[in-house]
């Protein structure tokens, strides 16, 4: 039996959005959905209970950063990553490619894997495909990734073409290395850059392969927000139904809705939590700088709308004070709220996929949040 199992409910008359299930060894999670992220096993300014009080399923660790400290020997010893961080739901792993490649200079790409400096102190290492799955192993993570090159934007075609190629070969010796598919499931990684044709090479190549599951990465890169919908409009409908897609770095407002509607199943950003540490909340009236004056004598909730715990029992001028009193609860106050305000996003856009009416909620919402269509 393989690790997870993709079950699609549903496709939404007016869109090609799919509602489903993701079953995992740690529990079945309606998708689409958003992952929170715990960069350093923990979502930063949140307790596992309340991230499961506000309904998150499966969150996303960086394999990258548990790598340099605390390593991932450490982890296994621990009992794993779902023990080490008390936290019994779904959790998916990158691959720590993306990091690696965004150090620029301080990494060196061969065919073998790419070594690196680290940028806690400037030791050398060495990931290649095989580490980077055995790391993934000792982590023990529900679902993880292939080791993947990501391209740059802009890129010229050649350079992509080979980056997306090499990045086939990398996965399939990370396939040949995953030593627990029965409990882990290994996605393959599109890649392919703003072209479509090797997007969709780099989709035939994976699918040969036969993961248990699909990402795309290298988008959300810089691109504008056109090119990404393109891309995503004319690669969807070249992968497997009857397996699980994964948009990788995508979560604003905006973004997951048009890629629900372009047939993606799960997400994963920082945004949420990295807006709200500089004092920005995410509103059904779009963003709320809460450190701005404006809101010194603002008696009302972050969001009027919204029952999360911040917005039940907390006004903007009492998070702007805290904000502009470098205070930790407004981290944490702000945290809860954005993030709430994606997981309840998600669950009326399944609402939505399910009466077949996905399209009118994108207009509703969009309106009311201050986007254009």
């Amino acid at each position: 039996m393989p690790a997870i199992r993709y079950e699609l409910i549903k496709t939404c008359k007016q869109s090609g959005a799919r509602l489903g299930k993701l079953y995992t060894p740690h529990g079945v999670i309606d998708t689409p959905i958003f992952m929170p992220v715990g960069t350093q096993a923990t979502v930063k300014a949140m307790t596992p209970e309340e991230l499961k009080e506000m309904d998150a399923r499966i969150i996303l660790s960086n394999t990258y950063h548990l790598y340099m400290r605390p390593g991932h020997k450490l982890i296994e010893k621990a009992g794993g990553l779902h023990k080490f961080m008390n936290w019994d739901r779904a959790i998916l792993t990158d691959s720590g490619g993306f990091q690696v490649f965004s150090l620029g200079n301080l990494r060196k790409i061969k065919e073998e894997g790419v070594e690196f400096r680290s940028h806690i102190d400037g030791s050398k290492h060495f990931i290649s495909p095989e580490k980077a799955i055995e790391i993934q192993n000792s982590l023990g993570a529900d679902i993880i990734m292939s080791f993947d090159e990501c391209a740059p934007y802009p890129a010229e075609y050649d350079y992509v073409k080979k980056s997306m190629e090499r990045t086939s070969r990398w996965a399939k010796r990370g396939l040949d290395a995953h030593q627990r598919p029965h409990d882990q499931a290994l996605f393959g990684i599109i890649q392919g850059g703003m072209y479509n044709d090797l997007r969709y090479e780099s989709a035939m190549q994976l699918i040969d392969m036969d993961f248990p599951g699909y990402s795309i990465g290298g988008l959300s890169v810089g691109e504008p927000k056109d090119i990404m919908n393109e891309v995503l409009e004319n690669l969807t409908p070249h992968m497997p139904v009857n397996k699980p897609r994964y948009l990788m770095g995508v979560g604003s407002p905006d973004d997951l809705i048009e890629g629900v509607i372009r047939g993606v199943d799960m997400f994963d950003c920082v945004l949420p939590t990295r807006i709200a540490r500089n004092g920005t909340a995410l509103t059904s009236r779009g963003k709320l700088v809460v450190r701005n004056a404006t809101y010194q004598e603002d008696f009302t909730p972050m969001d009027p709308e919204c029952n999360c715990y911040a917005c039940r029992n907390y006004t903007r001028a009492y998070i702007r004070h805290l904000v502009k009193a470098d205070e930790i609860l407004a981290s944490r106050l702000i945290t809860t709220h954005n993030l709430h305000f994606l997981l309840n996003l998600m669950k009326n856009v399944r609402e939505a996929i399910m009466q077949d009416r996905l399209l009118d909620f994108r207009t509703e919402f969009f309106e009311k949040y201050g986007y254009k269509l």
